[in-house]
């Protein structure tokens, strides 16, 4: 085994390990699919993984004086991928609601407009980027607001805290307020001067960013698939099919198009690396295209419960054969806390007649988080050379987790007790 000869390139953590090699719901994983390591160091050099192993195999190894930060007790886990949220919207998060679009005039709008102020920006992102780690959140995949400056400034926070971040000026030239309505032609120019700024740049890319297909005309959506396909490695990010009477509302806007998201496949936005959030009143046929495309569905429970929109089907994505991540949404959703969104994930699929294993759901925050935003050879596990971002689960953070947890045996159920009565203060630690 060859490790680096100086102590001081090396950083060494001792705990309880899991990561994911694969889905481990795909036909012929199994047990591959997953490494758990009851006591395991995990090496990591200049921001990347060495190695992951037992400890008694790797410890010997190790250069006498390298310090090793002791996590025993706790477990090591992939940081977790949040796929879809809005940062704009931290300080509307639980307010009262009846429906998506009634919720978009009453308390979206009006909180977006405020980050036209540059330091108002500037202090929304860093409190969102601190509460991400703060819930073991270490790449997500971000809607800014029209302003060009409220890119700026997330970008500058999530690079000051060497985050994984994915993020874009939202698009929007139609029905909006005139606050937030772009001009058509100066917000690509924007876009464009924003790809040049922060696209590659360190670990932050950009995501061609149409709200939603009611809010861009069609020239404003044929330009936003044409500034996806032009540039290597763009994301895009939207919306899609959350509430009945948006369908309704895009059947009336797009009348040539066969469904809502056909809307996007005619504009080009179809493809890897593309994301759409909630995907919930889908057809066989648009599954089908996301799954022939690339395209990827942010399952957003917390949201999807609070605004009444309605129940993802797991089951039919999985059977199409899309990626799916998961998305905290905030602040339609409720919590920036990945184990409270898989908890209520795994209470939407019961309400479908589907079952969401523990092992499914950590992976679907971590590595299938990673595949769906097309990240998984950067992030995702702890193979080497991957970037090692990671966070740390206390399993004894609250007396009631620490009481359940004494009487579960199995890795399987003590991941769901986690997933079920777990928030912020089962994080005892998050590295990027």
């Amino acid at each position: 085994m060859s490790l680096p000869t100086r102590p001081s390139e090396l950083q060494a953590f001792r705990g309880e390990l899991l990561h994911f090699l694969d889905d481990p719901e795909r036909a012929g994983t199994g047990a591959n699919a997953v490494e758990h390591l009851p006591d395991a160091l995990l090496l990591v050099r200049d921001g990347r993984v060495v190695k992951a192993c037992p400890f008694t195999e790797l410890a010997p190894h190790l250069p006498a004086d390298t310090p090793i930060v002791d996590y025993r007790g706790k477990l090591m886990l992939p940081g977790f991928v949040d796929t879809h949220v809005h940062y704009a919207q931290t300080d509307i998060i639980a307010s009262h609601a009846q429906g998506l679009l009634s919720w978009l005039e009453k308390y979206t709008f009006p909180a977006e407009t405020r980050f036209a102020d540059g330091d108002h920006a500037a202090e929304v992102a860093a409190f969102f980027c601190e509460e991400l780690l703060r819930n073991g959140t270490t790449t997500a995949m971000v809607f800014a607001t029209v302003h060009p400056v409220s890119v700026d400034k997330l970008f500058d926070a999530a690079q000051q805290r060497r985050m994984r971040l994915i993020a874009g000026k939202v698009l929007m030239d139609r029905n909006c307020p005139a606050t937030l309505r772009d001009d058509t032609e100066l917000a690509h120019h924007d876009t464009l001067a924003l790809i040049d700024r922060w696209h590659g740049r360190e670990r932050l890319g950009y995501a061609i960013t149409p709200r939603f297909a009611p809010t861009s005309t069609p020239r404003q959506m044929q330009l936003a698939g044409e500034l996806f396909r032009s540039f290597p490695g763009l994301h895009l990010q939207s919306h899609a099919a959350e509430n009945r009477d948006e369908v309704d509302w895009v059947a009336a806007l797009y009348p040539q198009a066969r469904s809502y998201l056909d809307v996007y496949e005619r504009y080009g936005q179809l493809g890897p690396r593309a994301v759409f959030a909630h995907c919930i009143w889908l057809d066989e046929t648009d599954r089908r295209r996301m799954a022939e495309t690339g395209a990827a569905m942010s399952f957003c429970p917390t949201s999807n419960l609070f605004l009444g929109s309605g129940l993802f089907d797991y089951a039919l994505a999985r059977e199409a054969g899309v990626r799916v991540g998961i998305g905290t949404d905030v602040g339609g959703g409720t919590s920036f806390s990945m184990l409270r969104t898989l908890a209520e994930a795994y209470k939407v699929l019961q309400l479908k007649g589907q079952d969401l294993g523990s092992l499914q759901a950590f992976y679907l925050a971590t590595l299938g988080g990673a595949r769906s935003l097309y990240l998984d050879d950067r992030i995702g596990n702890f193979a080497p050379g991957k970037e090692a971002d990671f966070v740390v689960l206390d399993p004894s953070a609250t007396p009631l987790i620490a009481r359940r947890l004494a009487t579960a045996e199995a890795l399987s159920e003590r991941l769901f007790a986690l997933m079920m009565l777990g928030d912020d203060r089962c994080i005892a630690a998050t590295h990027v």
